[in-house]
């Protein structure tokens, strides 16, 4: 039930207004007001979808991603026709031909799921790794435009469960063009 969390939360700001009203206010002079704390956030998948260098980085995972595929169906293929050659000379094949054929199957498709495995293991590296480059080329530059903005934090909206934010605090837009900007700079 949701309602423990909320009247922990109530208790909790209660219990601070409690505390804060028996210690009275604060007197002295050299407390100032706290700045006020100004968040921002970015949508580092739409960085990856709508940046140059992530458009790109997308492109070469998509091909490879085709050559993979290109493996397993051809391994679909091979595992086809030997069902449909057991299928078809079963009846004539000698008891013996016949459970080779089939151990020679079944290797066969524990090799294809193996592949397929392997295959979707390395896809998924490839992917974490093009994920992890992004973000350690864009943090810098998150850095910059959040600190030039006057901002005191800036989150990644997917991970922090962002629900709700003015768009005046999404940066993503001028993290794409400043990336884009970096990426199209000459590598000394």
């Amino acid at each position: 039930m949701r309602w423990t969390g909320t009247a922990a939360m109530v208790a909790l700001l209660a219990t601070g207004w409690a505390a804060g009203a028996w210690l009275g206010p604060a007197t002295s002079s050299a407390q100032t007001a706290p700045a006020a704390t100004r968040i921002a956030f970015v949508d580092i998948q739409r960085v990856l979808a709508r940046s140059s260098a992530g458009v790109a980085a997308r492109e070469q995972l998509e091909k490879e991603k085709a050559t993979m595929q290109k493996q397993v169906d051809a391994q679909r293929v091979e595992l086809e026709r030997l069902r449909e050659e057991i299928e078809k000379k079963g009846q004539l094949l000698s008891a013996d031909a016949r459970r080779d054929k089939q151990e020679q199957l079944e290797r066969k498709v524990r090799d294809a799921r193996r592949l397929v495995d392997d295959l979707q293991g390395t896809l998924q590296k490839k992917e974490e790794a093009l994920l992890a480059k992004v973000l350690q080329d864009v943090s810098g530059l998150i850095q910059k435009v959040g600190k030039d903005r006057g901002y005191s934090m800036v989150l990644e909206r997917q991970r922090s469960s962002i629900l709700y934010a003015s768009p005046d605090s999404d940066l993503t837009d001028e993290v794409i063009r400043a990336y884009d900007d970096e990426t199209k700079k000459p590598r000394k």
